[in-house]
């Protein structure tokens, strides 16, 4: 088998791992936005702490879309030797990894605006659906429980929200269990909102983070730099 083919049948077979990999996620995403509470109800306690901020069913139909289309590109192009397809394919990726990259530094450059951001969004949204919605009610029940936080910046995202309004106290997260969760046991407590636990945490495995990060561009390197092979060799069969 010579070099040529060789990586051809490596680029058929490393996209349609992605391309199989996209379509789970897309019936994932597709089975979430049917079904949320069964979802919830298997994976709930093992969920991100970041579901609260993302609809999580948009998110996977969108990520297994991109996989699908990214794989599809690879692997049929790869299979049929068509250089546009190829072409396609790299471009495609390259897009994500400019895309990437950027998202990174502003995210290690405007910490502080990400914070606003989601204040703006989730807090008004903790105010008026928590105890009203079950899904969030229970997603945030989980997270703030398996992280050990209370709202998104502290206790005073539940004030005069829809569930303090109606039970006279705040979540029992906010208070470390105890009851009754009024404001002067929260204050007291001072338990961290969950975007500032999940920046500690991100940075305290940092690492790991940084390890899985440069593990995804280097894939990403190697896609393009295989692809862009196979596209200047096609020629020379």
């Amino acid at each position: 088998m010579g070099c040529f083919t060789f990586i051809k049948v490596m680029m058929i077979l490393f996209n349609l791992a992605i391309f199989l990999g996209g379509g789970t996620l897309l019936g994932v995403g597709i089975w979430v936005t049917v079904d949320e509470k069964s979802f919830l109800d298997i994976f709930g306690t093992l969920s991100s702490s970041i579901l609260q901020v993302v609809n999580v069913s948009y998110f996977l139909i969108v990520i297994g879309s991109i996989l699908l289309v990214i794989g599809f590109l690879g692997c049929y192009g790869a299979q049929k030797e068509s250089k546009c397809l190829l072409m396609m394919f790299f471009s495609v990726v390259l897009i994500i990894f400019i895309a990437e990259v950027a998202a990174a530094v502003v995210a290690l450059v405007y910490t502080g605006l990400a914070e606003m951001l989601l204040t703006s969004v989730v807090t008004p949204l903790l105010k008026e659906k928590y105890g009203e919605d079950d899904s969030l009610t229970h997603i945030w029940n989980v997270t703030m429980e398996e992280v050990h936080c209370c709202g998104l910046n502290n206790y005073t995202d539940f004030t005069n929200s829809t569930w303090y309004e109606k039970y006279r106290v705040y979540p029992e997260p906010c208070c470390k269990g105890m009851h009754p969760c009024n404001d002067t046991l929260a204050a007291q407590e001072e338990v961290q909102g969950c975007f500032d636990k999940i920046l500690e945490e991100i940075r305290t495995n940092a690492g790991v983070v940084g390890g899985v990060a440069a593990g995804i561009a280097a894939l990403e390197i190697a896609a393009m730099a295989v692809s862009m092979y196979l596209y200047c060799h096609l020629d020379q069969k």
